[in-house]
């Protein structure tokens, strides 16, 4: 068996193969964290509006898209939207609008958790200053839901980078994919997949103990 050679992996492959890729996956995880938690949040508010259409829309959406495994829906939008649109759009376009569409589904579930961990006494208290059902949402439930779920958020986060490497079977250049074009031009592919565990769990890890501090602080104010 031969030993393992880690001394091709220098400043200037990281900077030429895995750079690009591993700012793609951190924006990426971004973008798809402020769109999920955006869509997800109206996806929550039509599932306590008590407005049955909307909540048997959201329903299906939601329950759909949490029954469907992430590397499908991804394969649908590669290869489906452009046949739907008449044009391509391409990996990295196909990647954003999936993991968008995707975590709205399981960002709409924490925010409604979070939404219905709100005693109703401020919900009622709420309605007694004459806030409507709008101005209540947003002065006082969704502020105390968001702080809540602060930590059940950042979680989610951290799956959804764990998440990006996927995009790797549509060729997008995320941070896999710089790993393993490196690995293969310069002849080491099993110590280029080692560093980029190594370097998922190092990012992972980080946040991991981010988010456990966070909790902590909530704990003292709450």
């Amino acid at each position: 068996m031969t030993a393992l050679d880690f001394s091709f992996f220098t400043w200037d492959v990281f900077r030429s193969y895995v750079l690009g890729g591993l700012w793609f996956s951190l924006g990426l995880t971004v973008i798809a964290t402020l769109g999920g938690i955006f869509f997800g949040t109206l996806l929550a508010l039509m599932r306590l509006s008590g407005i049955k259409p909307l909540e048997m829309i959201a329903a299906v959406y939601v329950n759909g898209m949490r029954s469907i495994p992430l590397l499908m829906v991804l394969l649908w939008f590669f290869l489906l939207v452009p046949l739907v649109i008449g044009r391509p759009i391409g990996a990295e376009g196909s990647a954003v609008i999936t993991f968008i569409a995707f975590e709205a589904a399981y960002f709409s579930e924490i925010m409604r958790a979070g939404i219905q961990s709100i005693p109703r006494g401020q919900v009622f208290a709420g309605y007694a200053m004459g806030m409507s059902y709008a101005q209540n949402m947003k002065l006082v439930i969704l502020p105390q839901a968001f702080r809540n779920m602060l930590p059940v958020l950042m979680t989610q986060t951290i799956i959804l980078f764990q998440d990006t490497s996927l995009v790797y079977i549509i060729t997008a250049h995320d941070l896999l994919h710089g790993f393993t074009v490196a690995g293969n031009n310069l002849s080491h592919p099993r110590e280029a997949y080692i560093l980029a565990a190594v370097l998922y769990f190092v990012i992972c890890y980080t946040l991991s103990n981010g988010v456990k501090r966070l909790q902590q602080k909530i704990a003292i104010i709450r």
